[in-house]
């Protein structure tokens, strides 16, 4: 009996067998590990079949749950279900603003708001997630504005898709940029609808066909070239386009039906949070479904607290949050991580029941959900659980960058496709890490470095990140990937033929007396009957006789008997021919 996950040299102990055998299997699967190194159950059952040993799972013991445990599984699934829904009622749209920098996200956003926000940033730059909510036309729209895709994408990373709607804000000047090609590789991963403000229509060099043309290379086929995506041409200086554009974000936003139940206890997401010196831990949370109420007690993340206080986005008290409605509230001890999710509880000792419940499922997970590695796409092939290898390529200059991508796709992908789902030149950034934990892939660098802060990324999350200095090396690496994650071929070896010459009966059973005519005939293998060259059956090989006595094999020339497993209607003439089913890799 195996735990969920096991220690190598553990596997090895459990199975009285040597380390270097048990290496020697996983290396056989695809699978590289270190005597120290921790695989999964599926993965270690799958060595103790190579080597001959059959293995359970260790049966968690379950409890009947009784008094308070009871209580708290009853509240659990009270506060972790689904909506009701009987209950559901239409909730106002979250949209994301992304792009590159100085292109007029937070102009366009304080535009949009009446407001100033750009002026109380520091140097007109955004700095910090905020989140508001404007209402138009009688209906509700909140934005995220995000100082950078890494936001959105950290978020993601740790399970939080909070946004229904993006928008990708270009300046018509200045067309397409490093940032906002990280932008659009972000949004395309997480699979959100896109709408294009192409800002700044109103200077006098903008020129909109250009960056309509430059979309549409890195995959953005806008509606007026027979594409998906909205464009909408504004200007955030002269308000120019505004309404369009937030009736086209309404009318994205109603294909997907939004509704939340808002009568139920409340849960959302953390958007931002930071330690104020005046107020203490200050959280901006989104409430995605239920009611936030002033003096609520909350679970976040796997902080209990109190809600003392409520703002909305312009600092005014409110005493309540509806779904899909940003407030930063007051009275949590600790400051949370932007993406925790928020929950209401019925009182503190619930509370902290749940925390620490979530406590634990977090350091299980730990323990056994990371990214997976190029070496253990092997395996998870093997069981039939991924056909896909997603590549994350950086490189040192755009030469070599275009050199790696043409080499990629001259590799065969009929059935197993590499799916690059971001390239641009420079070192590995803590962005592509988190790109990469958000979006299962592989970090594939060539000639560059993996910077500080993405290694630190990079260790928390397990990302595989692979730096090459010859192109030849990766590019073997990515074609063994490839190779291995390709079901094997089935290959038919035929063994030997053998010709009927005389029928006996034993029992009711048929045996057939033959001559091996080339080859041999080998006992337990498959093995077809032919009779005028049609095969009248196809089974196996039961038993094997040679002068009364039971054989493994009889060569050519010798006579021997036959009996074909479940089958008697064998005639003389007729031409046995025994072959093997071979697994073979590609």
């Amino acid at each position: 009996m195996l735990p969920k996950t096991i220690v190598v040299v553990d596997l090895a102990g459990a199975l009285e067998t040597g380390v270097v055998d048990v290496i020697r299997a996983l290396v056989n699967m695809g699978v590289m590990a270190t005597i120290n190194q921790t695989i999964d159950f599926e993965t270690a059952a799958l060595v103790a079949g190579e080597l001959g040993r059959e293995v359970v799972a260790v049966a968690e013991a379950t409890p009947e749950p009784t008094g308070e445990a009871e209580e708290l599984v009853g509240l659990k699934e009270i506060l972790w279900s689904n909506d009701d829904p009987a209950k559901l009622r239409p909730r106002a749209p979250v949209i994301t603003v992304l792009g590159h920098v100085d292109h007029g996200k937070t102009s366009l956003l304080d535009a949009i708001r009446s407001t100033n926000v750009t002026a109380r940033e520091a140097g007109g730059i955004t700095q910090h997630m905020g989140a508001y909510q404007i209402e138009y036309e009688g209906r509700r729209v909140t934005f995220l504005d995000t100082p950078g895709h890494a936001a959105f994408t950290a978020m993601r990373a740790r399970g939080a898709q909070v946004t229904d709607v993006a928008i990708l804000v270009v300046a018509a000047d200045d067309g397409v940029q490093p940032q906002t090609i990280e932008a659009i590789s972000h949004l395309r991963a997480a699979g959100v609808p896109i709408v294009v403000a192409l800002n700044k229509i109103d200077k006098s060099d903008a020129n909109p066909d250009h960056v309509k043309g430059q979309l549409a290379e890195h995959g953005i086929t806008i509606e007026e070239y027979g594409g998906e995506t909205p464009l909408v041409a504004v200007s955030a200086r002269t308000r120019q386009g505004l309404a369009e554009l937030i009736d086209t974000i309404l009318l994205v936003a109603d294909v997907q039906e939004l509704t939340a139940d808002p009568d139920r206890p409340a849960i959302g997401r953390v958007i931002e949070a930071h330690l104020d010196k005046g107020r203490g831990p200050v959280a901006t949370v989104l409430v995605q479904t239920g009611t936030l109420e002033r003096g609520d007690v909350v679970v976040v993340g796997t902080i209990v607290g109190k809600v003392r206080a409520m703002t909305d986005d312009k600092g005014k008290n409110v005493g309540r949050a509806e779904p899909s409605r940003p407030v930063e509230i007051l009275g949590l001890p600790e400051v949370p991580e932007a993406g925790d999710v928020l929950r209401a509880a019925p009182d503190e000792k619930t509370a902290k029941a749940l925390a620490a419940e979530i406590t634990r499922e977090r350091a299980a997970a730990m323990t056994g959900e990371r990214p997976p590695t190029l070496d253990e796409m092997f395996a998870k092939v093997k069981q039939g659980k991924a056909k896909e290898l997603k590549l994350i390529l950086k490189a040192d200059v755009q030469g070599s960058l275009e050199a790696i991508k043409g080499a990629l796709a001259k590799i065969p992908q009929d059935e197993v496709t590499v799916n690059v789902i971001h390239d641009a030149v420079g070192d590995v950034s803590e962005s592509d890490v988190n790109l990469a934990a958000a979006s299962g892939a592989i970090i594939i660098g060539f000639s560059n470095k993996l910077d500080v802060p993405a290694k630190r990324v990079a260790e928390s999350t397990k990302v595989d990140v692979r730096i090459y200095k010859i192109i030849y090396e990766l590019l073997d690496e990515v074609q063994a990937a490839l190779t291995g994650m390709l079901e094997p071929l089935l290959v038919e070896q035929v063994l030997g033929h053998a010709e009927v010459r005389q029928i006996f009966t034993a029992n009711k059973t048929t045996i057939a007396g033959s001559m091996v005519m080339d080859g041999f005939m080998r006992r337990g293998v498959q093995a077809r009957l032919l009779r005028g060259g049609e095969t009248v059956h196809d089974g196996l090989l039961g038993t094997l006789k040679r002068m009364k006595d039971d054989a493994r094999e009889v060569a050519a020339g010798l006579e021997c008997g036959i009996v074909l497993e479940g089958h008697n209607d064998v005639l003389v003439g007729d031409m046995i021919e025994a072959y093997l089913i071979q697994a073979k890799a590609r």
